[in-house]
C-alpha cells in the first residue's frame, strides 16, 4: 500500500455505527447480503479496499439477491421523481427525443418481458442511444448470460456510488 493514511470520506464511513453505515450501503445498492458483507469487512485502510470488498461480495450474490440488488433500480429514461442518484445516473437521458424515449420505454418493456425484471446498465457518463443499442443487443442474450452481465453492470454502479459515498465534504 502507497498510503500511510485513510481518506477522510473513507474514515467517516469507518467510524459511522452499524445501522448509519448499512442505510449507506443500502442507498448504493438495494442488496442486503452485498451490504453486510462490506459492514462486516470494515474498516478499509484504502479506497480500494472498499471496492475489492464491494467486487468480492458481488460475485457471491445468488441470484434471489441479485434481484433485490436490481429492484432498487428504477427504469432508464424513467427516474424515481427526486431520486438525485437515479438522475444524475441516467442524465444520458435526459435530452432524449421523445422518439427516443417511447423506443426506450417499448424496449424497457420488452426486455422486462423476456427477463421479469428491468434492463440494468452502468449509465453514467453514456448518450440515450448508447443504452437504448446495449438493450437491442442484450435482449438477444439466454437468462444466464444476462444475469451476469447485470452483475458486472451492478458492480460498476456499485463502485462509483461507493466513490461518491466516502467523498470528501
Amino acid at each position: 500500500m502507497t498510503s500511510t493514511s485513510t481518506p477522510p470520506g473513507l474514515a467517516r464511513f469507518n467510524a459511522s455505527g452499524d445501522d448509519t453505515a448499512r442505510a449507506a450501503l443500502l442507498e448504493a445498492c438495494s442488496s442486503t447480503a452485498w451490504a453486510q458483507r462490506l459492514l462486516a469487512a470494515r474498516p478499509y485502510a484504502a479506497l480500494e479496499d472498499l471496492y475489492a470488498a464491494s467486487d468480492a461480495a458481488m460475485a457471491e450474490l445468488t441470484a434471489k439477491d441479485l434481484e433485490e440488488a436490481m429492484a432498487g433500480h428504477p427504469p432508464i429514461g424513467r427516474p424515481k421523481p427526486g431520486d438525485p442518484t437515479s438522475e444524475r445516473e441516467q442524465r444520458g437521458m435526459a435530452g432524449a427525443s421523445e422518439e427516443l424515449r417511447a423506443e426506450m420505454l417499448e424496449l424497457n418493456l420488452a426486455y422486462q418481458e423476456k427477463f421479469g425484471h428491468v434492463f440494468l446498465i452502468c449509465a453514467t457518463g453514456r448518450t440515450g442511444e448508447q443504452m437504448r443499442d446495449a438493450v437491442k443487443e442484450r435482449i438477444g442474450n439466454s437468462p444466464e448470460q444476462e444475469r451476469e452481465i447485470v452483475r458486472t453492470e451492478l458492480g460498476k454502479i456499485n463502485r462509483i456510488r461507493l466513490a461518491r459515498l466516502v467523498e470528501e465534504d
